[in-house]
């Protein structure tokens, strides 16, 4: 009797989902390493879940303050475009595919599973394995939130490669790590140093300006070279969602992918909200999951925005202590009432 695909991989708890991944990365290169680590806490299976499970979906998400979209099923060919591997998705797509028909060993363990759709991929494609473990990973994580049925019917075209991503990942890697030039005697100065902010590795607009010590909300701000509302409604002053610019709110929050030695340390009214608002933020002191109005720059980094932002902590995570905010002045007064609601205790 063949064995339900989704059904093995739905009995994985979230924690043992990021352990298969954190088990993965010595055989993830380099340049999707940080980035699925990043995917994976974009797209929370514990958050999903709850939702799912929820007697009043809207009313559970108006509840949760949850803004954008964080559904997988929408996004199911285009979550992942800030990884390497979203190039090979094709491929990936149709062997997560083949393995649901075929199925038969539900004693593996998830790491392995994920081995071995890589694996069977990289051959098809004749690529190292390790540049398609990252989206081989997402992949079964994007079939378990989506379901197997709108999984199959989404094209699985990935986006061609272009700008920086069209480069070697060795290329993409030192690019990452680069800073922008200060001349020829750049090395002198000591204020005025300016750096770049890499919000899209596709585009070459994709960046905006950053003084040294600046935090990242301001300098985002201050870039007025395109309607970023237009390109998400969040976005009303600057290409990094905001509303109040000082932890209150969770809207500005970013994945970091290159640079993440060269942001702030997380102080603890950052450490404190983040759980708050439910972002699984790494106990690091230089974490690849900030709030970008907390994050000061000290040189070239690059970030991924998420596409929606949410107060969950207290109702999925029940890790968020009771505790009263600062006083901060804000206009998301709606964003404001939900985080007082989600530290006062659970919602029933």
């Amino acid at each position: 009797m063949k064995l339900n695909f989704d059904s093995f991989l739905n009995k994985f708890t979230e924690a043992e989902w990021l352990k298969a991944v954190e088990d993965l990365l010595p055989l993830t290169h380099e340049v999707d390493r940080t980035a699925v680590q990043v995917w994976f806490r974009f797209y929370p299976l514990n958050l999903f879940r709850f939702v799912e499970a929820a007697e009043d979906r809207e009313k559970t998400i108006q509840r949760l303050g949850l803004q954008g979209n964080f559904l997988l099923k929408d996004q199911i060919d285009s979550s992942h475009r800030f990884l390497y591997g979203h190039r090979y998705w094709k491929t990936v797509k149709a062997e997560i595919e083949a393995e649901a028909e075929r199925f038969d060993n539900a004693e593996i363990g998830l790491a392995d599973e994920v081995k071995k759709i890589a694996t069977a991929s990289a051959a098809k494609v004749k690529a190292d394995v390790s540049l398609l473990t990252g989206i081989a990973a997402a992949g079964l994580m994007t079939l378990v939130q989506s379901g197997l049925e709108n999984f199959k019917a989404a094209k699985g075209e990935p986006d061609k490669p272009k700008g920086i991503m069209a480069k070697s990942p060795e290329q993409i890697v030192a690019t990452r790590a680069k800073d922008d030039s200060q001349g020829l005697l750049g090395f002198l100065k000591t204020i005025n140093k300016q750096f770049s902010i890499i919000f899209d590795e596709t585009i070459s607009n994709g960046r905006f300006p950053v003084m040294n010590d600046q935090q990242l909300t301001s300098a985002s701000q201050a870039d007025k070279s395109q309607d970023w509302r237009a390109r998400d409604s969040r976005c009303w002053d600057g290409v990094i969602p905001i509303e109040c610019t000082a932890a209150s709110c969770g809207t500005c929050w970013i994945g970091v992918i290159g640079g993440q030695e060269k942001l702030s340390e997380v102080a603890p009214r950052e450490r404190r909200q983040m759980k708050v608002f439910g972002y699984e933020q790494p106990d690091d002191a230089r974490p690849f999951l900030r709030l970008a109005c907390q994050s000061r720059a000290f040189g070239n980094a690059t970030i991924v925005i998420p596409p929606w932002n949410g107060v969950f902590g207290k109702q999925v995570y029940h890790d968020v202590e009771e505790l009263e905010l600062e006083p901060v002045t804000t206009s998301a007064k709606h964003l404001r009432e939900t985080v007082r609601e989600a530290t006062a205790g659970d919602q029933k």
